[in-house]
């Protein structure tokens, strides 16, 4: 090893950077094969833009406000004196290249954007979404990185646990995606006809297979090091997963009497989203109920959009947001303090005081991230007229692209 380089781990979170990557893709299929036939290309350009936009923005000045040195000791925000320019990639952190930490950080924040998109398919401009997603990474992503992944973040140095981005990702664009529909409102089709039904379940299932092998890396790759961390993160996410999905099935077995044309795979994703901040701190048996709660929890929280009318059109809400508290929440109960950190839950002899800090946590990064965003959705309507015209939205999104 030259100047501390651990070449395995830096392979290790390489590879791990590639995997996260192609979730976006992979969730652009997912979301297409949900959204309306005329809205599919809109749909995926909307995940897939979300790469450029990001990135850009990460490398001239994200990843120094997410992980730069804490401007004021505050724990709010980074920078410091952080030059990502002038930065060589020989530069270490911890004993992997700096260049690589960046690289795996950024495909969190396109991720995370990417899912937020699907709160409001099939009712967007994409344009005005670009300029969203640019002003909503520096305002909201950021900040809550900060927080939660920063060594110097208020959320991290209160001993908030979070191994892999259960407050950052999956409940920011949970809460995101509900700010979002609240203030773009239903779509047409969905005050004529309810939820869209899937088109294309096929192509839903492709783009499920392309996250689920992308979330071993999203975990995995959390640990930042190739050894039995990261392999107790992918063995936790691949069993809660599974359990999640069988749950998901028996229940709407119970329920409707019936299996769903999405039921697994919509169980297999909360399994996946839910097992995100606990896959490092906790065992078998805790991804094992965690997999059993969220599935129950969530299949009544996708309901939700219906029974008070907002149109959270590809169940961000209902799948991210309910199931990254789950996980952040049951987090406070199940950690072993065996693994990531010697911190344990309180059925393993640990402190209440982590059960009350993880869900302070959900709250002030929820409060943060709704107020945060509806302001700037607000904005972009006003400024970009967010929205289409009725003519142009029964028409369809592809139609103003004048794609195919």
């Amino acid at each position: 090893m030259k100047y501390g380089l651990n070449t395995g781990d830096s392979a290790w979170v390489l590879v791990s950077f590639a995997m996260v990557l192609l979730m976006t893709p992979g969730l652009a299929l997912f979301y297409g094969g949900m959204a309306r036939a005329k809205n599919l290309v809109s749909v995926l350009y909307m995940s897939f833009v979300s790469i450029a936009v990001v990135t850009v923005i990460w490398f001239a000045y994200g990843f120094g406000l997410a992980f730069g040195e804490d401007v004021g000791g505050l724990g709010l925000i980074g920078w410091g004196e952080w030059e990502f320019f002038k930065t060589t990639p020989s530069v270490l952190r911890g004993v992997i290249p700096m260049y690589v930490f960046s690289l795996f950080q950024l495909v969190f924040a396109i991720i995370t954007l990417a899912l937020v998109s699907g709160s409001v398919a099939n009712r967007v401009r994409l344009g005005p979404w670009m300029v969203f997603g640019a002003v909503w990474v520096t305002l909201v992503y950021l900040p809550v990185a900060h927080w939660v992944f920063s060594r110097d973040g208020w959320i991290n140095r209160w001993g908030v646990l979070d191994f892999a981005g259960g407050l950052v990702v999956e409940l920011n664009s949970g809460i995101a995606g509900l700010a979002l529909a609240l203030v773009l409102g239903p779509s047409l089709s969905f005050r004529r006809e309810g939820p869209p039904e899937p088109k294309n379940i096929p192509l839903v299932m492709a783009g499920m297979g392309l996250l689920w092998f992308g979330w071993f890396g999203f975990n995995g790759g959390s640990a930042l090091t190739d050894g039995a961390l990261a392999a107790n993160a992918v063995v936790n996410t691949m069993m809660c997963g599974c359990v999640a999905m069988l749950v998901w099935m028996l229940f709407e077995r119970i329920r409707f009497g019936r299996f769903s044309r999405l039921g697994g795979t919509t169980g297999a994703l909360a399994g996946l989203v839910a097992i995100t901040p606990a896959c490092g701190y906790v065992n078998l048996f805790g991804a094992t109920i965690i997999g059993i709660v969220v599935a129950v929890v969530c299949t009544y929280a996708v309901e939700v959009k219906t029974t008070v009318g907002y149109d959270d059109t590809l169940d961000v809400v209902g799948i991210h947001g309910a199931g990254g508290i789950v996980g952040v929440v049951l987090l406070g109960l199940f950690a072993t303090g065996k693994y990531a950190k010697p911190v344990a839950g309180v059925l393993y002899g640990g402190s209440v005081s982590l059960l009350g800090k993880q869900v302070v946590a959900v709250l002030a990064v929820g409060f943060y991230t709704f107020v945060l965003t509806y302001l700037i959705g607000k904005a972009v309507e006003v400024l970009f007229t967010f929205r289409p015209s009725p003519r142009e939205e029964t028409a369809g999104l592809d139609t103003e692209l004048r794609i195919g």
